[in-house]
């Protein structure tokens, strides 16, 4: 049996050597020396990586954080602003639960989070991952942090044969068991350093790794194979149309699309068909083919006819945006591409 102390002391050694350097982290020798975490910087940066890996997230923080450096100033931003911002970061619904939660931390608890995981629950779009997260890692609570990283260090130091989804409350056992009750933030974000550079999907590098004596699948020499996973039934393909009008003097027709549902609460070119809505074109004009483009969700693949027209008829849905206000890179990523194929004699560059 795996002995919780050897592995807790072995990590944090490696993690105070090895650290990654991350703008929204406190290294182990600042907080060693007394400087705690800045608990906006710690949600933000784990909303803004669910799903995201830190390369793509890494800019986003920059601008997100010298524009609303901290909750207060989120919590006064205007929405359509962030979702701008958020634009290329994908699934939308996290920039609304952003805004909800900064104004609830703003408006009920005096501009602090909460510093415990059920406080922290509390708080709208914060789950029990973000919640273990932000406990551990801002307030140092002895919480256990599971993300896709530390499932895999679990899976191959435990041998979990069972795939996932199914093994998941094991690991997080596993996981529970080895959280120090101190420097607990500083463990959680060493499993997840461990699981990002080291214990890696393909080709672990074992020779290297300060838990490799304790590791039970490099015993068995499986460590490779695990963690495994339930094949995944093949995403299923939806179909639609897409509409980018402009006038002759090169204004863009853009619609708010529902709060709910696909890129809620984003501006954007109006579309139908994929979505579920059945809209026929947002005005009358002579539409041109320019193409096609393809995009993948969570749960689908799109297909999008691109169709486009200059025109000075009146809209029967969206409004017309002046060009100077137009900013395609504020466009949800899919409606970019639609953009991209429309010719640069019609757009104006």
């Amino acid at each position: 049996m795996t002995d919780p102390a050897t592995v807790q002391a072995l990590l944090l050694a490696w993690y105070d050597r090895h650290h990654r350097i991350m703008p929204w982290r406190v290294s182990p020798a600042d907080r060693a020396a007394g400087v705690q975490a800045d608990p906006y910087r710690v949600w933000l940066s784990e909303v803004m990586l669910q799903q995201t890996t830190v390369a793509a997230v890494r800019d986003y923080f920059h601008r997100f954080t010298a524009r609303w450096p901290d909750v207060a100033a989120l919590a006064a931003a205007e929405d359509a602003e962030v979702m701008a911002e958020w634009a290329g970061l994908g699934y939308y619904a996290r920039a609304r639960n952003l805004l909800k939660c900064a104004r609830a931390v703003a408006t009920d608890h005096g501009g602090r989070f909460p510093d415990t995981r059920e406080g922290l629950l509390s708080l709208p779009g914060v789950g029990p991952y973000t919640a273990a997260a932000v406990a551990s890692i801002a307030f140092d609570r002895a919480e256990t942090v599971v993300d896709g990283n530390v499932e895999r260090v679990m899976a191959r130091l435990f041998q979990v044969e069972e795939p996932l989804p199914g093994a998941k409350p094991v690991l997080v056992a596993h996981a529970a068991r080895l959280t120090p009750a101190e420097r607990s933030g500083d463990y959680a974000q060493a499993v997840m350093d461990l699981g990002a550079t080291i214990c890696t999907p393909r080709n672990p590098a074992c020779a290297i790794c300060p838990l490799s004596a304790e590791c039970a699948a490099r015993a068995a020499g499986v460590q490779a194979e695990l963690p495994r996973k339930t094949q995944k039934p093949a995403k299923p393909q939806r179909e639609g149309v897409l509409w980018i009008a402009l006038r002759p003097d090169g204004a863009v027709l853009l619609e708010e699309r529902p709060q709910s549902g696909l890129l809620g609460g984003m501006a954007g070119f109006p579309t139908s068909g994929w979505d579920g809505s059945t809209a026929p074109a947002p005005l009358k004009a002579d539409w041109q083919r320019v193409g096609e483009v393809r995009h993948t969700f969570t749960h689908f693949h799109l297909v999008l006819e691109i169709l486009t027209a200059v025109t000075e008829a009146q809209p029967e849905r969206g409004t017309f945006l002046p060009r100077a206000a137009f900013r395609p890179a504020a466009l949800p990523t899919v409606m970019r591409k639609g953009w991209d194929l429309v010719p640069r004699d019609i757009t104006g560059g």
